[in-house]
Order: C-alpha cells, then sequence, then structure tokens
C-alpha cells in the first residue's frame, strides 16, 4: 500500500509527528531501527546526564507555563505525559528520558516498526512530470512506498573533522568513558562543545593532564543565550584551567596526529592567535568529541537532499521541506539548519513546537486544512491586548524566540489570530496575502551576544523603559507590521526583569497606539 508519509525515525520528533498524526487520524507509518523509542538516549549523552532543564517546581498552575521550564515534555493532550512527573533532578538522568519516550509512545498509541533498519530511499518519476512515489527499502528487504517523507532521525553520524590520522582518536560514541583507564595520562579532547566538556569534567580526577582543543574561541551558553554552547553544568573544567591544574584550553587547529614508536601520539598543533605558529605536543590518549552529523548516504541520487553548514545538516526550505526533493521534510534536531547556533531547533524544548508547526504546514498543503486561527475584533485595543496576552503565556514563543510568531491578519473589519507561525514561513507568503499583518515574537537584542550579563558596570536598558525599548539586549516582544507584505513598522516591548508584559501605561497602551497608528 502507499502511505500519506513515512516518518524516519521515533525518537522525541518522529514520536511528536506521529502522535498528532495519529490522534487525527492520519495515514502513516514510523520506521525505527532500534527495539524501542528513543535509542539515541540510551547510549548518549555518554556521561548519562542530561543538560536539559526539568524544573519540577516553578511556582504556576498554568500548565502552558510550566512548559516554559519543562525542556524534555513532549506535546499531547495528556497531562499525565509530562516528563516532570518521572524525576525531579534538574539535570535528569537519560534513562528517565528513554522511560518517558517509551510511555509516550504507548499511550498516545503510535504506529511504529521498531527493528527497521533502513538503508535505501529512492523515488520514481511520476507521470506527466510529477513527483514519483517515495520507496523505502530496510536492511531485511522490506519496502515501503509513500507519497511523503519526514525524516526524524536526528545527527546520527560522529563528526569527523578532515584531520590527517585522526582515524587513530578515540570516538565520543564509542569510547571506554570510564575514568579509571585515564589515570595518569596526559589526553587531548579535540572539540569545545558540550559533548568534550562532559568528558573533560569526568577525567578530571583520574587524568594527569588535559587539554580541550578547538579552532574557535570557546562561547557560553549564559552569554549567547544558545544552548548548545557551554552549558554552566559541564564548565567545571574551566575552573581547574585557570588556576593552573594542570589543564587547559587551546584555540587553534590539530593539523595533524601521528602515532609514536612508543605507542603515544604526536600532535601537531597551529595556535590560532600566537607568534608560535605551529607547535608538537605529545598525549597518551586522544578522544574526538567534535558534535554530530546528518547521515545523508541513505538517499539516492534521485532524491538525494542538498547538504549545508560544511554537509552536516540537509538544507530547508521555511516549510521544513527539502529545498531541491519536493516532499521530503525535516523534523527535531535536523531542522536547526534554520536557526543554526541562534535558537533551540536542536533541542527538544525548541523542535517540538517546530513539529507543531510541520503538522500545520502538511495539513495546510495536503488536507485543505489552512492554519487554525479564531477571530478578533479589528480594535487596535484588542489586538494590542491578545498579543500582550499571549506573550505573557505561551511557551512555544518563549521557547522558540526569534523562530516562531504569532500573527493578526487584519482585513476591513475583520481581524484574524494565528499562533506559533514560523517567522519566515509567514514572509514567505506561507499563510497568503494580506492587507495588515501585525507579527510578534520575542527577541533578544541584536548585540545581546557581545555583552556581559553580569558586569553591572555596562550602560543598558532598565526595566519597564518604554522609551528606550528597541535598546533592549534582554529577551523581549517585538511586533512589526506588514502591509501588502512588505515591512512598513516595528515596535519593541519594554523588557520587565519577570518578563511580565503587562503593565497598561508601559505596554498596552504604547502597542495599541503603534497599532492604530499601522493601521492608519
Amino acid at each position: 500500500m502507499v502511505r500519506d508519509y513515512l516518518i524516519i525515525g521515533a525518537g522525541p520528533a518522529g514520536l511528536q509527528l506521529a502522535a498528532s498524526l495519529e490522534r487525527d487520524g492520519r495515514d502513516y507509518v514510523v520506521l525505527e531501527r532500534g527495539s524501542g523509542p528513543g535509542t539515541f538516549f540510551t547510549r548518549y549523552p555518554r556521561h548519562r546526564q542530561l543538560i536539559s532543564i526539568n524544573k519540577v517546581n516553578t511556582g504556576y498552575s498554568d500548565p502552558e507555563l510550566n512548559l516554559r521550564m519543562d525542556w524534555n515534555s513532549l506535546l499531547s493532550d495528556d497531562p499525565e505525559l509530562l516528563f516532570t512527573k518521572y524525576s525531579e533532578e534538574y539535570f535528569p538522568r537519560a534513562e528517565e528520558l528513554v522511560r518517558y519516550l517509551a510511555d509516550f509512545a504507548d499511550r498516545t498509541g503510535v504506529r511504529v516498526e521498531y527493528g527497521t533498519d533502513v538503508v535505501r530511499i529512492s523515488r520514481g518519476d511520476g507521470a506527466d512530470g510529477a513527483e514519483g512515489l517515495f520507496t523505502v527499502r530496510a536492511a531485511d528487504g522490506r519496502t515501503w512506498q509513500a507519497r511523503r517523507i519526514v525524516v526524524a532521525t536526528g545527527v546520527s553520524r560522529l563528526n569527523e573533522p578532515p584531520i590527517p590520522g585522526v582515524e587513530l582518536a578515540e570516538r565520543y560514541d564509542t569510547f571506554d568513558p570510564e575514568p579509571a583507564s585515564f589515570t595518569g595520562q596526559r589526553v587531548l579532547i579535540v572539540g569545545k562543545g558540550n559533548s568534550a566538556f562532559e568528558t573533560a569534567d569526568s577525567l578530571m580526577a583520574k587524568a594527569a593532564v588535559i587539554h580541550v582543543a578547538g579552532p574557535h574561541s570557546l562561547k557560553m551558553a549564559w552569554k549567547t543565550h544558545f544552548v548548545g554552547h557551554l552549558r554552566a553544568v559541564n564548565n567545571n573544567f574551566l575552573d581547574s584551567y585557570q588556576l593552573k591544574s594542570q589543564n587547559a584550553v587551546l584555540d587553534g587547529t590539530v593539523e595533524n596526529i601521528e602515532k609514536t614508536a612508543d605507542g603515544r601520539f604526536r600532535v601537531v598543533f597551529r595556535y590560532a592567535r600566537t607568534v608560535e605558529r605551529l607547535r608538537e605536543l605529545e598525549y597518551d590518549r586522544i578522544i574526538l568529541c567534535a558534535g554530530f552529523r546528518f547521515d545523508a548516504d541513505v538517499f539516492d541520487e534521485s532524491c538525494r537532499p542538498a547538504l549545508v553548514i560544511d554537509d552536516r545538516f540537509p538544507e530547508q526550505t521555511s516549510a521544513y521541506e527539502s529545498v531541491n526533493v519536493p516532499g521530503l521534510y525535516f523534523a527535531g534536531t535536523l531542522t536547526q539548519q534554520r536557526d543554526f547556533k541562534k535558537g533551540t531547533n536542536g533541542f527538544i524544548h525548541g523542535f517540538r513546537y517546530g513539529v507543531r508547526a510541520l503538522r500545520r504546514v502538511l495539513d495546510a498543503r495536503y488536507h485543505d486544512a489552512p492554519w487554525p486561527g479564531r477571530p478578533l475584533t479589528a480594535a487596535p485595543e484588542a489586538i494590542a491586548d491578545a498579543i500582550v496576552a499571549r506573550v505573557n503565556r505561551s511557551s512555544a514563543l518563549w521557547q522558540q524566540f526569534g523562530v516562531l510568531g504569532d500573527v493578526v491578519a487584519v482585513d476591513g473589519d475583520r481581524a484574524l489570530y494565528q499562533e506559533e507561525v514560523p517567522l519566515a514561513y509567514v514572509t514567505d507568503g506561507g499563510l497568503g496575502p494580506a492587507a495588515h499583518r501585525f507579527v510578534v515574537d520575542l527577541e533578544y537584542g541584536p548585540d545581546h551576544d557581545h555583552v556581559d550579563p553580569f558586569d553591572v558596570t555596562v550602560p543598558r536598558v532598565t526595566e519597564n523603559d518604554v522609551e528606550h525599548a528597541e535598546d533592549s539586549s534582554y529577551l523581549h516582544p517585538v511586533v512589526r507590521h506588514y502591509r501588502d507584505g512588505v515591512l512598513a513598522g516595528t515596535h519593541h516591548l519594554a523588557e520587565n526583569l519577570e518578563n511580565e508584559w503587562d503593565i497598561p501605561t508601559v505596554h498596552q497602551q504604547p502597542l495599541a497606539a503603534f497599532v492604530k497608528e499601522s493601521l492608519g
């Protein structure tokens, strides 16, 4: 039989999409290589502690606000299917997430064929020049056909930099993480992400010397607001470096790795910003922790997606569709290509909303179901009140800052409020024409990653400062007005310490005035 949808991968994104398709009776099946859902998390992170926040005690009674501090739950109508009911640890164990995903799959009734190792995806030619059906073949010879495919496999292949001799290094995905085997040794860790520092932290008590090396300066998540940059939970190693405890962070590139006669490793290293251009260093062990990449080898030439960012990710449109293979969509961590190292599409608390947006795109394109919306009085005060109510409660706009926005379309005396639309999808015309559109999202200031948030001497916008709201560095709502699809004006709501933008004279009234002026 020909399916409407084949979902490849039963990780969090695949389950999220499958659950919504199952709820609405759509035609789909999920193909998963592992024996159960969430196979990735049965092995990663190698040291088993997640860095996704699990804040159980928020002080809120509103479940929507609670999702702002819950980075592991998937979206469902079942109040019991929340990860916060599985662990009270702020940084929980990976095993708990695997258990949660198994329960989510069971209780939502998603249709998954486990033990299905997809080895080839191809596409035939359709009639009269139309795109043909996708064919998916598994290692055991079984095949499936579908009109559309959604790849939710994540970045499943270890990223290997093109370093001569890199094959001599131990790999993050296969090395033995037991610290005792590193006792008294000199260790080089190639990479500067969380996997590298997670590994370095775990080895500090046993290794004699640890160097963490990478070509770019270290970026801290608390400064850039990109949660994939180094997190505080993994940065104890920095303390040992700055306090001269035989550990170091090296800025530069590994040029070559060779094995010496005594079984050690000689590394040629090029510093990034010193007079000493090349230096030879020796180590007992080298561990490659340079992140992960998309595995495109399963696609044949009939439907091989274009790749970007050093071929690490499939290139996508604002509808999460391959730019060169119509009908091939992506969900989950693969969609971070759209906001690479800026937003949260690479993480559950971000892509769970991206998956919901993808589902709405699919409904509009293939099931004659336009993006859901609710009617609204076109009065400026009503529009302002609706926007303020949403930015004070929405978890999607909070988690997908700078990526998803709410949209108010105005035509005459009628208005339509549509939630959680990808900003680029709006500007690409995905919602169709409108005389006026107001698009609201949450954003940090354009130079927020250059401001030290702990430096109290740096001049900054004060709380509830209406006159200088556009200069805010911290997270705050931004409303843009589009007239016939063209940006016509921008209004910033003043930032607030408690992220409560509901002071009438500071937030609602200036916004209502902006809406009134925009509508003429």
